[in-house]
């Protein structure tokens, strides 16, 4: 990577939190921005430190790790998230990819693992980790490409809809009162959870399943 990576780490157990530091200190890759201790902290330091990927766990007290995803998704689209977990439950990893992470992994994995899945998804060099959404969706509980709109968030609704308006980046920016690039950001996510290739297939997806 040109650039080191700077991870936000969420988890309600120090020792999690601790030992997650201490094998992303030791790379070059990446750099701890900071520690949340649960999901509202988390929401906060995003806002405050801006950070490149947030490792999150799922079950915390209080705002859970699968609240603050989806809260920090719409308010962050671009930045990803990757969830912690001790189990691989199915509804937990569906419901993390319907509120917008990247990917999950599995507390138990060996640390080596956990380096070359992030790398992989930060360099976008691997299938598995770049595609992860778009195959979830596919696998998971027989979801056919027609209910993949149930995954969206209010905010990329509102966008899809101006889409099939006709409305360019610039006017739904406008209409909206968010910026360009945030725009562009969330289209980039839709046609990612839509597995779609472009604004035009979106456009189509909304008026073939009478979204409104």
């Amino acid at each position: 990577m040109d650039n080191i990576c700077r991870v936000l780490i969420c988890d309600d157990h120090p020792h999690a939190r601790e030992a997650i530091s201490a094998m992303l200190d030791g790379n070059e890759d990446f750099t701890i921005a900071g520690q949340a201790r649960n999901g509202q902290e988390a929401i906060e330091l995003c806002r405050k430190l801006n950070p490149d990927l947030v490792l999150m766990d799922i079950n915390m007290p209080g705002v859970s790790g699968l609240e603050a995803t989806k809260r920090i998704k719409e308010e962050f689209p671009s930045l990803k998230i990757i969830m912690l977990s001790v189990s691989d439950d199915v509804a937990d990893l569906f419901t993390a990819v319907q509120y917008g992470a990247q990917g999950y992994l599995l507390k138990s994995m060996d640390p080596d693992d956990w380096l070359h899945y992030l790398r992989a998804l930060l360099q976008g060099k691997d299938d598995a980790a770049r595609n992860l959404a778009g195959k979830l969706f596919g696998q998971f509980r027989g979801v056919e490409p027609a209910d993949l709109a149930t995954s969206l968030t209010p905010r990329e609704k509102e966008i899809l809809l101006l889409v099939k308006e006709g409305l360019t980046n610039r006017e739904i920016a406008e209409r909206l009162s968010i910026a360009e690039n945030t725009v562009k950001n969330h289209i980039k996510n839709l046609l990612e959870k839509l597995e779609l290739d472009n604004r035009v297939q979106l456009a189509g997806y909304a008026v073939r399943h009478n979204l409104a």
